[in-house]
């Protein structure tokens, strides 16, 4: 078994993306998810990557990356919008745990994403608490729309792009840790109908993101 603590955030990487490719290939290996795995990680943790996802069901993290128990720290919320509690759960990832790599997935098909956008189309928003779900999502919207960028495709990594940066900005123990070079925070863009997940913004990992078709 690959040691997590000797991991660098580009190992961890390379490491989540080759599982997303066996599961888009429908060639998944289902790793670290037998009895023997179970009774390892029983005493403790040691996950090689935070990710911090869309609430969405169809993005459960361990079967598109095919990966299995003790892998992933896993935070998830509707429009993957931060509050609190998502930031003290990923500073707990990579300072506690010491994960080298956080991962924000965002996926086509976004109904946070949709909502916002229809809010600032129609003025009308939801009630509840989803209404605080649209509102965290629609700086995203904007910013896209004032940089020209309309699709529904461009708006969405927008709003990964900037919920990255939300991270950077709002946690200091995560912008230390990747000014140091302990850990790597990267947007990846989750296609629903073929299951695979396009890099779309990276801080502090020098990989090329691939250019919008």
């Amino acid at each position: 078994m690959t040691e997590i603590n000797t991991l660098t955030p580009r190992d961890a990487f390379e490491l989540l993306m080759a599982g997303n490719q066996r599961f888009v290939a429908g060639a998944p290996e289902h790793p670290n998810q037998d009895a023997t795995r179970r009774t390892e990680t029983a005493p403790s943790q040691q996950p090689f990557a935070v990710l911090f996802g869309c609430s969405d069901s169809r993005l459960a993290a361990e079967i598109i990356f095919d990966r299995g128990l003790g892998d992933l720290f896993v935070v998830r919320t509707a429009g993957h919008v931060t509050g609190t509690e998502v930031l003290g759960s990923i500073e707990f990832g990579v300072s506690v745990l010491n994960a080298p790599l956080v991962v924000v997935l965002g996926h086509d098909s976004c109904g946070a994403v949709a909502a916002a956008c229809s809010a600032l189309e129609n003025g009308q928003t939801p009630g509840g608490f989803v209404r605080d779900v649209v509102e965290r999502v629609t700086p995203s919207v904007l910013a896209a729309r004032a940089a020209g960028r309309e699709t529904a495709g461009e708006i969405l990594a927008e709003h990964i792009e900037h919920t990255v940066d939300l991270l950077l900005e709002r946690s200091h123990v995560l912008a230390e840790a990747v000014a140091a070079g302990r850990a790597a925070v990267v947007g990846l863009s989750y296609r629903l109908a073929d299951g695979s997940a396009q890099l779309v913004a990276t801080r502090g990992l020098d990989v090329t993101v691939p250019t919008a078709s």
